[in-house]
Order: structure tokens, then C-alpha cells, then sequence
């Protein structure tokens, strides 16, 4: 029998964005093959009648879903779609033990488990199913496409591929052997730290306060998860971050190997302001490169918009719902 953890969910509003008279939210969990219990909410179009397409949200990477992800699930759901913002193993109001760790695979099947719970929801056309990466989550969304073909339309918003970030830093600036040897014998260290601690260290979150001299990415991010505009209390980039080793298994393992293999629709949208704005470009080349599957494949580049301004529009509506409108309705028909 598949157990399901009984999660400790809040039920009044405390998103980081106002409630749409449009739409029925309900708190909602699922659990996926690892046996955790992730928490959700379900969004619907309240003059919507009989099986809709469906749409799961996730990200971004240390966040939370009363932050973007619940903005974009809301959004869609105006638009006509079901959707559902989970958090994943771990973090948020989802179970999973021990707290703020993270796993390429563990991460990958969350999106699975999404996609496994609407199938099954009484209300849901299970052959209309799509998701929405956003950062981090981007490029899990895209690994989770090219393994689950129940999938028939995908959105990477301002995505990073972690499992490069990890491995090559910033702008791959770390891109060597010797970087990485470093990286590998310091989460070891850390590990046998937190063991004899008898707690796993946190890593940190977004700077606070903010250094005079930080990068205008650091900025980027204070100004979100720092502020009233996106703090939550849940939020790891809002507060202590993640484990210091939570993403160690991120080093070896890269996501997106078979992303040309991807048979159904990919949009792929970043800002040409965001510093991440490499990843988008990268991996929709190589989403593209010699794939057999490329006719449905689309990298849309957002004038002026930084990484944190497809969270929320940045004060400027910034996010093309209109664009992710039509595309979900093309492919999700």
C-alpha cells in the first residue's frame, strides 16, 4: 500500500501574491516512488466545466510554492487550465527528512509525481498534460520531458541548469578538474563536520545585508527573496538556504543528456537582461542540435527582463502569459 505522510499545511492565503476572485484554490498533496509526500495547491478556472488541460509549476530552486510558482499556476488557471504549484521533497510544507536537501533524480520524479497526481484527478483531460520549470526547476522541467512521455507541453522559465552551475560555476568560470576537486573534498569534509554536529549547516541564502559591492545578480535576487515584493517564511533563499552539502550529487550528474530527445513541446524563455540568460541559450541549442524533434522546440527572449523579473514581472508584466497562453492551448489541445 502507498502511504501518504499527513503534512501540516496552512490554509489561509499566505502567498507573496493577491488571490484571484477567477479561480478555486484548494490544498492538495501526492507522494512520489521515493515514498515522500509533497504538498500542493490546486488551482481552478471556476467557470471551467468537465476535463481541462493541466498544467504542474514548480521552482524556482529554493523556493517555495506561495512564491512564483503559485503566481504562475494562478495565472494559467485564469486562462482556463487546472494547475498545481507543489514544493518539492524537502522543503516547504512537503515532507521528506532529513530538510533543505535537494537530488537531480529525487527533484526529476517530483515533477513526475505531479504529472502521475493529475492524470488521475477527476477533472483532468490526462492526455493534455503539461509543466513549468521556472530557474533551477527549468532545467529539471526539461529532464522530466525528455523521460516522461505523458508530458505534451513544457515551459523552462529563466532556467538554470544546476547540475552545470555546480559543476562549473558561474559563467563556467570553475570549469577544471582542480575546481572541482576542491568542490568534491569540501562537501566531504562537511559531511563528517555534520555528523560529529549532529545537524547539517546551512548554507546561507541570498545575502542579508547586502554587500555594497555585490554583482548585480546577488542585487537581483536580495530584491526578490529579501524584501516584501518576495520573502516568505518557508522560502530557503528567503532565510538560511540549503545544506551545505544538499546539492553535493549535483557535481557528477548532468540533467540534461538526452534533452534532443524530447519529442514534445519545448518553450524555452529568458530575459536578455539575466545573468542566467546563458542557460536558456545553451540548452536550447543543444535541445535543437541534430534532434530529429526540433519543429516544436522554441527559445523566446524577453527584451530588458532580468533573471528575478520572470518570477513575478518585476513591476514591468514582464512574464509573456499571453505567449504561454497560446502555446499551452496549441499543444495541450
Amino acid at each position: 500500500m502507498i502511504r501518504k505522510e499527513a503534512l501540516n499545511m496552512t490554509r489561509e492565503w499566505d502567498k507573496t501574491f493577491p488571490k484571484s476572485d477567477k479561480v478555486e484554490s484548494t490544498k492538495v498533496s501526492f507522494v512520489n516512488r521515493y515514498g515522500v509526500t509533497l504538498a500542493a495547491d490546486l488551482y481552478v478556472p471556476k467557470a471551467a466545466e468537465g476535463k481541462l488541460p493541466a498544467i504542474a509549476v514548480c521552482g524556482p530552486f529554493g523556493a517555495v510554492k506561495e512564491q512564483c510558482s503559485g503566481l504562475y499556476a494562478q495565472t494559467m488557471a485564469e486562462r482556463g487550465f487546472l494547475t498545481l504549484a507543489f514544493d518539492p521533497s524537502f522543503t516547504g510544507e512537503s515532507g521528506g527528512f532529513p530538510r533543505y536537501m535537494a537530488s537531480p533524480d529525487i527533484n526529476t520524479e517530483d515533477f513526475m509525481a505531479a504529472v502521475d497526481f493529475l492524470s488521475l484527478h477527476e477533472r483532468v483531460d490526462a492526455g493534455r498534460i503539461g509543466i513549468i520549470g521556472i530557474c533551477g526547476w527549468g532545467g529539471m522541467a526539461l529532464n522530466t520531458a525528455a523521460l516522461d512521455t505523458r508530458i505534451r507541453a513544457t515551459v523552462a522559465s529563466t532556467m538554470y541548469d544546476m547540475t552545470r552551475v555546480n559543476a562549473k560555476g558561474y559563467f563556467d568560470a570553475e570549469d577544471s578538474e582542480e575546481a572541482r576537486y576542491a568542490k568534491r573534498s569540501a562537501m566531504c569534509a562537511q559531511r563528517l563536520a555534520d555528523l560529529k554536529a549532529g545537524e547539517y549547516k546551512l548554507g546561507g541564502g541570498v545575502a542579508d545585508p547586502l554587500p555594497e559591492d555585490a554583482p548585480f545578480f546577488v542585487k537581483d535576487y536580495y530584491d526578490y527573496y529579501k524584501t516584501p515584493r518576495g520573502y516568505h517564511p518557508r522560502s530557503l533563499n528567503s532565510n538560511g538556504g540549503w545544506n551545505v552539502i544538499g546539492c553535493e550529487s549535483f557535481l557528477n550528474q548532468p540533467i540534461l543528456r538526452y534533452s534532443s530527445e524530447i519529442r514534445s513541446a519545448v518553450l524555452v524563455m529568458h530575459g536578455d537582461a539575466a545573468h542566467s540568460c546563458y542557460f536558456g541559450r545553451d540548452a536550447y541549442a543543444d535541445m535543437v542540435r541534430g534532434s530529429k524533434y526540433a519543429d516544436n522546440k522554441e527559445l523566446l527572449i524577453v527584451p530588458g527582463a532580468t533573471h528575478t523579473d520572470l518570477y513575478d514581472g518585476g513591476g514591468k508584466n514582464a512574464i509573456p502569459f499571453d505567449r504561454l497562453e497560446s502555446f499551452f492551448t496549441e499543444y495541450l489541445k
